[in-house]
């Protein structure tokens, strides 16, 4: 019995197929649908970025190495999609991503490819085209005995087709196959003509077999379009070439001589090999790449001004219709450069510009910080294990973010910075973040607008590598945070070429090291108390205490009794108003009314926050950070006029115990190796980068 059913040929035939459909276990759609269908179907969510609201689309958010941010960059992709899907004019364009180099502008292309690729291995899902089989008996095509639909066409498009007329296809679906009126009319929405060559044998058929449908489906294979990667099936890249090799051949196929051998009849229009193109390839329902569109030579941009149009291949007078999602890339030089050529406006109208933006959320750059640094354990040019401190992710992330976001009279670097990651910027507000986003995004300069200029991912690529190669790195066997900037800063020098964004990203490297100069003194705090998450309680003391001075059941021994949001449990605080003073001093608050304000404004977050998030603990606030820490760091030390004066100067046995201590909790509570927790001490007994 086994035996019997494995042995058993799959039906093949046109019948089958459309019974197939009928029954939904296969699909009929064109590429839009299919792609719009793949990104919905998967859960969508609400997200606030940069004070705005939008849609996170989980299928970009899955696999090992998948898109980090790109939000509206993707919704305007999704909406491009779902138009066309939807027969709207977005079905006649390309979808063009304009940015800089080293953005993810390939990488999201690839990247949807990819997700395409495994949606269409379902079952359900595949993509299935025909072909003519026994074609030797009609004595036009010599040899040649089985033809593929070059283009991939799809069997119902064969059956939309198979009558000499509209009207007796319709018959046929209606009579022969059962289908409703309805079911006939959505599929006739997706209707195009059979491609030259298919027409040609269709009618050869015909003509052979007396115009007995039957007879002529006896000729009639429908089989899988095949999804080998390597092949350029359905999803296929088209990269641009220099002046001299490319040319039209390259995307739209040509004249075969090996075929010429075999067909007698010049007229046939199987004569031109269309799979020799790129184009063919993609053409049942399929993705075009087109990377770097604009650098192609002038005659090639034509022959896309006519394909994203008309969807058609043309050769000699044929036509071949296709079903093709066409998307491009460009960066903004060959953009603007093309633009500047007014006699090419026609193909600028027939593509939908996305200016595709860096990374602009520093918490998220720690994903593509990860994707830089490498997912494999990197080890010395002598083979030792290299270990990664654990600051140097966010060292880098913080130095490239703020060279990708634009100066601005109404915040300051680092408050843009956290804002753009959904942080806490002192008296700012999220609405200042989206006007200064609104007035950039008005500059008719693209470079100009919000996160367009930058560090790219290739530079931070670099940053790295050349962390990694130096001496230092390899002696120590330790990539330490601070030798980061040292790489960025060469990068800066070697591979920027405008004066102005030099300095400015330059500039901006200053900034990051203070913010990570602040994180050092976090670190050393809670390597002092011997707890990783000392400075943490700490803030939030602070803030518990600021809302218990004014709790009505406050004892004269100033012990407050609350419950604890975050984990539900009854605590104890008491009220230390010194410490709460020495905080707000080092906030550079005088006043009791400006005290007031701070504390006021704390409380308010606090009962936002919370509501949310009931594990938000103040870190992001930077300010408060570095004034609590401050406080317990220059005041807290007995014996030592400070911590950085005890470990700098450890000559006496206890602040040699200190050090000691504290290099032990470094290496077996926060993370460190020996050479990055001797390191990071050294630098922060040192006044370098210091506010």
């Amino acid at each position: 019995m086994m035996a019997t059913t494995r042995n058993r040929k799959p039906d093949l035939s046109l019948k089958n197929h459309l019974a197939e459909v009928k029954q939904g276990k296969r699909c009929f759609e064109n590429a839009f649908q299919a792609v719009a269908r793949m990104i919905l179907a998967e859960p969508i969510h609400k997200v606030v970025v940069n004070g705005r609201s939008t849609y996170d689309f989980e299928i970009f958010r899955t696999g090992s190495k998948h898109a980090i941010g790109m939000y509206d960059e993707i919704n305007s992709f999704v909406s491009f999609v779902k138009d066309a899907a939807e027969g709207g004019s977005s079905k006649e364009m390309a979808y063009v991503l304009v940015g800089e180099p080293g953005n993810g502008k390939t990488f999201f292309v690839e990247y949807l490819c990819a997700k395409y690729r495994d949606f269409l291995f379902k079952p359900e899902n595949r993509k299935y085209t025909f072909r003519f089989v026994g074609m030797d008996q009609l004595g036009s095509y010599g040899k040649i005995s089985t033809i593929e639909s070059q283009t991939y066409e799809d069997p119902m498009i064969l059956a939309m087709n198979l009558g000499e007329t509209r009207e007796q296809s319709m018959q046929l679906l209606r009579k022969t196959y059962g289908f409703t009126d309805a079911q006939i009319e959505e599929f006739y929405e997706n209707y195009r003509p059979l491609g030259a060559c298919s027409a040609y044998m269709l009618d050869d058929l015909r003509r052979f077999t007396g115009g007995k449908v039957e007879d002529v489906l006896k000729s009639i294979e429908i089989i899988p379009v095949p999804l080998t990667e390597s092949l350029g099936t359905v999803t296929g890249k088209y990269a641009a070439k220099d002046k001299i090799t490319s040319s039209a051949v390259d995307l739209l196929g040509e004249e075969s001589i090996q075929r010429l051998l075999h067909i007698t009849d010049t007229n046939n229009p199987y004569r031109f090999d269309l799979r020799r193109g790129a184009l063919a390839r993609v053409a049942g329902g399929g993705i075009h790449f087109s990377d770097e569109i604009y650098k192609n030579k002038k005659d090639l941009v034509q022959v896309y001004l006519g394909v994203i149009q008309n969807r058609l291949i043309e050769t000699d007078g044929y036509k071949w219709p296709i079903d093709t999602l066409i998307i491009a890339t460009s960066n903004n030089a060959e953009f603007n450069r093309f633009l500047a050529e007014k006699e090419e406006a026609p193909i600028i109208d027939r593509c939908r510009i996305c200016y595709f933006a860096h990374n602009t959320n520093y918490l998220m750059q720690k994903d593509l910080t990860d994707y830089a640094i490498g997912s494999e354990t990197k080890t010395t040019l002598t083979g030792q294990d290299l270990h990664q401190d654990p600051n140097l992710n966010y060292a880098a992330s913080v130095a490239v973010v703020l060279s990708r976001l634009p100066r601005s009279e109404k915040l300051t670097p680092i408050e843009t910075m956290k804002l753009a990651a959904g942080e806490v910027a002192g008296e700012k507000s999220i609405k200042t973040l989206a006007e200064v986003i609104d007035i950039l995004n008005q500059e008719p300069d693209i470079t100009k607008r919000f996160g367009q200029k930058g560090l790219g991912h290739r530079n931070l690529g670099r940053a790295v590598q050349l962390l990694v190669e130096g001496t230092e790195t390899n002696e120590g066997q330790c990539m330490f945070a601070y030798d980061i900037f040292k790489s960025i800063e060469r990068v800066i020098l070697d591979y920027v070429s405008d004066n102005n964004d030099r300095s400015k990203y330059l500039d901006d490297l200053k900034l990051a090291k203070t913010l990570y100069r602040e994180r050092i003194m976090t670190e050393m705090f809670n390597a002092y108390m011997d707890e990783p998450q000392a400075i943490r309680k700490d803030v939030m003391n602070y803030v518990n205490m600021i809302i218990g001075t004014d709790a009505e059941n406050l004892g004269p021994d100033k012990m407050w009794k609350y419950r604890d949001p975050q984990n539900g449990e009854l605590k104890a605080l008491k009220i230390d108003q010194r410490f709460i003073h020495s905080v707000e001093e080092r906030l550079g608050l005088k006043t009791e009314e400006q005290r007031e304000t701070f504390r006021t404004s704390i409380r308010k977050i606090y009962g936002q926050k919370i509501s949310v998030d009931a594990g938000y603990d103040f870190m992001d606030n930077l300010e408060l950070v570095k004034a609590v820490t401050d406080v317990r760091l220059k005041s807290d030390i007995a014996g030592a006029g400070s911590l950085v004066g005890a470990l700098a100067n450890r000559t006496n046995e206890e602040n040699q115990k200190l050090y000691d201590r504290m290099i032990d909790t470094m290496l077996n509570q926060l993370g460190y190796c020996k050479t990055c927790a001797q390191k990071t001490i050294e630098y922060f007994c040192t006044q370098e980068d210091e506010g």
